[in-house]
């Protein structure tokens, strides 16, 4: 590997949002006038028994329902998504991905099960790399993803305005892994007014921002943030596109890799030429080892 630096430039980029309240706080609603605002087609996955569906009256969009929720097949349905070309994906939400039937805690369970004894240790160490490889295939996803998470709800007891006692329902922490924000931009809080608290935003713009019923214009700011910078370069699909090609050579071929490895995209979930999932890197290092000429 080269430890050489270089400026700091900054590109265009693809959103990566994430919207966390409890049930009725309006993630569905707000991530749909949200892609609407980024442009182009729109692809929801549901995980909600098709409640997205209830808004197809009000925007344009195609679905995908998933009842079981095993992380490699939410790599396999990005895969799907990226091959068709969406603009925008949203996962409704990534909970059950945590939570879910097959999501990661039953895979963590089923997996120290498989170990003998009952091993959690052991477990999580079997199940994590699929949870890497499904964050992985988010972040790498060739057009905007915006995902909900449900969040716990508690309730608190407030004074009203007459002076009396009532309680109030709260979301709290999102039902996923500890520190799942960190991976994407900008993540949103939303409460039971729909009121949307933005608690990080790499948009200076959004920083701290309190939005009551979030409307396009909040999609337009992300996305003016998102194309003010450098052309990003080839797209994922035309990098698969090119390692596809049989004229592309072994030396192009690592070309690619090393340039794909430095954008962070190697994890993103693509079709190889059979309409397989694979990962961009996976397919790429096997193109090029079929490549490589003989020594």
């Amino acid at each position: 590997m080269n430890f050489t630096f270089a400026p700091a430039t900054k590109a265009q980029a693809k959103a990566r949002l994430a919207f966390a309240g409890p049930s009725g706080s309006g993630k569905t609603y707000t991530s749909l006038v949200t892609a609407t605002a980024l442009g182009g087609r729109i692809a929801v996955i549901d995980t909600e028994r098709g409640s997205a569906a209830k808004y197809a009256d009000l925007f344009t969009f195609d679905t995908l329902a998933m009842h079981t929720y095993d992380p490699r097949d939410l790599v396999k349905a990005l895969a799907a998504a990226g091959a068709a070309g969406y603009d925008v994906v949203i996962v409704d939400s990534l909970s059950h991905f945590w939570m879910g039937t097959g999501g990661m805690l039953e895979q963590v369970d089923q997996a120290a099960k498989r170990s003998g004894g009952g091993n959690t240790f052991a477990g999580w160490k079997e199940a994590r790399p699929m949870e890497r490889a499904m964050v992985d295939a988010l972040l790498a996803y060739p057009g905007h993803v915006i995902v909900t998470m449900r969040t716990k709800t508690e309730y608190v007891v407030e004074e009203n305005d007459r002076g009396r006692k009532v309680p109030r329902k709260i979301g709290t922490k999102p039902e996923q892994r500890d520190g799942i924000e960190y991976e994407f931009d900008i993540v949103g809080d939303l409460d039971l007014e729909n009121t949307l608290i933005v608690s990080k935003s790499r948009c200076k713009g959004l920083a701290k921002a309190v939005i009551r019923e979030p409307s396009g214009d909040f999609g337009g700011t992300i996305l003016a943030w998102l194309s003010d910078g450098a052309e990003p370069g080839m797209t994922v699909s035309e990098v698969r596109r090119k390692a596809l090609d049989p004229a592309t050579t072994f030396e192009e071929l690592g070309q690619l890799y090393k340039a794909e490895e430095s954008a962070g995209r190697l994890g993103a979930a693509v079709e190889d030429e059979d309409g397989n999932p694979t990962p961009l890197g996976a397919l790429l290092a096997r193109l090029g080892n079929a490549r490589k000429a003989p020594a």
